[in-house]
């Protein structure tokens, strides 16, 4: 039996960070960064414990995204991960339904990066590719993304052109 806990960052234990941790290093095969890391925390995370054994993860975090004049508060999915031997059991749609849950209820948009084979599983569950440019504000200025430009996906929350440029907020590491 999985049992799915929602808690922020700063109520995780050690002892939950460590586990995190290894099974975010695990399911990515060891392309998980300290960067990809540090995206990760500072919101909320959906953990999915099969007795002890952490076996499944998602996070949402605050960022902002500007799009069409405005500052849009963008709830960002972060760490999306299932313990190998654990896939195919439900436990991903499981960690995502808190996540987009606290989305609907708490930001004007939903975003995401997917690589293309988590790609059939966001869009069953509702998740649009944004169909426009994408662009990043970094330190010297707004540059153009255009590698991310079919990676990106969104959870409306309100109607929103997806066809119009869509602006990240600056991070170190993969800015999507």
């Amino acid at each position: 039996m999985t049992d799915v806990r929602v808690a922020h960052t700063a109520d995780l234990s050690p002892a939950d960070r460590t586990a995190l941790r290894e099974l975010l290093d695990a399911a990515f095969d060891g392309d998980f960064s300290d960067e990809d890391w540090d995206h990760t925390l500072g919101g909320a995370h959906a953990l999915a414990w099969s007795g002890e054994v952490l076996v499944g993860h998602a996070a949402v975090v605050q960022r902002r995204f500007v799009h069409g004049g405005r500052a849009l508060r963008t709830g960002y999915v972060e760490g999306v991960a299932v313990r190998a031997d654990h896939r195919r059991l439900g436990i991903g749609a499981a960690v995502m339904a808190p996540v987009e849950r606290i989305i609907r209820a708490a930001y004007d948009l939903g975003a995401l990066s997917s690589s293309e084979i988590g790609v059939p599983f966001y869009e069953a569950r509702g998740w649009q590719r944004w169909q426009g440019e994408t662009w990043s504000l970094t330190p010297a200025g707004r540059e153009r993304t255009a590698d991310d430009d079919d990676s990106v996906y969104v959870l409306p929350v309100t109607a929103i052109d997806r066809t119009g440029p869509l602006t990240c907020d600056w991070r170190d590491g993969d800015v999507w």
